[in-house]
């Protein structure tokens, strides 16, 4: 077994306090596992020893929701700039942005990610759901599989997806298969690149499609970009959805007589987890309190940051695609000479942070740590 031995370091405890501590880690697995039975049973010394300098050291952080980053766009095909190449150049320059991405994220605490693809034309699907299976490289974040975020979305929720390419599911699972398969990707493998599917049960065949959705391998459904009421919403979580796709955002708000989506918060025993984006700006302060202390334990964190998500990148303007441009103003990013919000550029850092922030919650800590455990039997081992 080879162990690495973090010494010197300041680590969080289950009550909020922090703590001078040793922490050993199979290097293999990614666990962290005791040192004193690593001697004992192994007698042997750690492979690497790492002098933390008195830093904190923190778990890495999961974003399942995430567009693009370090001015690279997941849903683009071909890659910006690639237009007149050959296929085969336009995969590794995709590939190679995908590892710019991941190499560059960990500087914001994240080590794992599921990079999202909104609603495309259907050929491009299969261009680029091929290249997004779980992938690692040395010194960079996982990526864990994709997201995918659409087309099967209500249109009178659509938000920035395209509504020419919004899809129905007459033939239920398989319209969906039709879809997301290619011949590098099946949805019933086990390996299937796709890990997060959003789809709103109030369009046409999905409703049904929900529970065999739900038992193939690896799969997590989500609802989102729906206006179903809460009895259909309720439904699918009976069926197997187990997510909320950036609660508060591109659906109903809460409604005492009907609270729809955002009521699943509500809903005993059966209450799926939900992401929360705690930029400052697509959700207000005082709802991030309300959903956490309905039901902290299924707070999910997530980003929804765009190619502009940089932490080097200065405000101002910057191109975006298809000649548009957006202005960065801090996280904000609108679309040039408008107020209209196109996502974040928020990191999942700072989401952190702002959460903590808002909910001024002394049970913060070890909320983290319950929604750490439950990421990785959903989502995969961030390690």
């Amino acid at each position: 077994m080879k162990v690495t031995k973090f010494t010197n370091c300041v680590c969080l405890q289950r009550d909020g306090s922090l703590a001078h501590a040793d922490v050993y880690v199979d290097t293999h697995t990614g666990k962290i596992i005791s040192g004193q039975d690593f001697f004992y049973a192994a007698q042997e010394l750690p492979s690497q020893i790492i002098d933390c300098a008195g830093d904190i050291l923190s778990p890495g952080l999961i974003d399942v929701q995430i567009n693009g980053a370090y001015g690279f766009d997941f849903s683009l095909w071909p890659p910006l700039g690639t237009e007149n190449l050959s296929k085969h150049e336009q995969t590794d320059a995709y590939l190679a942005g995908l590892d710019r991405v991941a190499g560059k994220i960990v500087e914001t605490g994240t080590t794992s990610f599921l990079p999202t693809i909104i609603t495309q034309q259907q050929d491009l699907y299969r261009e680029i759901i091929p290249l997004l299976g779980p992938r690692s490289q040395a010194n960079s974040a996982h990526i864990l599989g994709y997201h995918a975020e659409g087309p099967f979305i209500a249109g009178s929720r659509k938000g920035a997806h395209a509504p020419p390419f919004l899809l129905t599911a007459p033939r239920g699972l398989s319209s969906i298969e039709g879809v997301y398969d290619s011949a590098a990707t099946q949805l019933r493998t086990p390996d299937s690149g796709v890990k997060l599917l959003t789809l709103a049960p109030d369009v046409d065949g999905i409703a049904g499609a929900i529970a065999p959705l739900a038992q193939l391998p690896g799969v997590v459904v989500s609802i989102g970009h729906s206006d179903a009421d809460v009895d259909l919403a309720s439904k699918c979580v009976d069926d197997g959805a187990r997510f909320i796709t950036h609660l508060f955002n591109a659906m109903p708000q809460l409604h005492h007589r009907d609270p729809g989506v955002i009521g699943l918060l509500g809903n005993q025993p059966k209450r799926p987890f939900y992401g929360l984006i705690v930029d400052g700006v697509h959700v207000h302060p005082n709802a991030v309190r309300l959903a956490y202390d309905a039901h902290p334990s299924g707070c999910i964190l997530v980003t929804d940051a765009m190619p502009l998500m940089d932490p080097h990148l200065g405000d101002g303007i910057h191109d975006w695609r298809d000649g548009r441009r957006l202005f960065k103003q801090g996280a904000r990013l609108y679309l040039e000479n408008t107020t209209t919000l196109a996502g974040s550029a928020s990191t999942l850092d700072e989401c952190v942070r702002n959460l903590k922030s808002f909910t001024n919650s002394r049970c913060f800590v070890d909320t983290q740590r319950q929604f750490r455990c439950r990421l990785r039997r959903g989502f995969g081992d961030s390690r």
